[in-house]
């Protein structure tokens, strides 16, 4: 599993017959900044992840990739490389909390 950003959504008219009525987002993965491991730093890719929990821009989330993608309820018969199958509350370093979700 990874951390990632969602950065934003995708929108296909046109697709498998399988993805129809599935939500697709943009992630960012979040990477432990090598120089100050109490903070994170973007990837330089970007994922396509079919979101199985209702995410929304700019929350940070917890995916899966590859098979372990499909493993999410609902997507082992989905042409699926990527799935957002956790949305994150805090994340600590070293007994430092470095992220925490806003609550809106």
């Amino acid at each position: 599993m990874y951390l990632g950003k969602v950065i934003g959504s995708i929108v296909s008219t046109k697709k498998d017959e399988s993805m129809r009525g599935r939500k697709l987002l943009m992630i960012r993965p979040m990477l432990i900044d090598s120089e100050d491991p109490t903070r994170f730093k973007p990837g330089s890719n970007t994922i396509i992840a079919v979101d199985t929990l209702g995410a929304g821009e700019g929350e940070l989330v917890m995916f899966s990739q590859g098979s372990s993608a499909r493993q999410a309820d609902g997507l082992k018969q989905l042409p699926v490389d990527a799935a957002v199958v956790g949305l994150i509350d805090t994340v600590s370093i070293g007994g430092k909390k470095t992220y925490e979700a806003k609550n809106d």
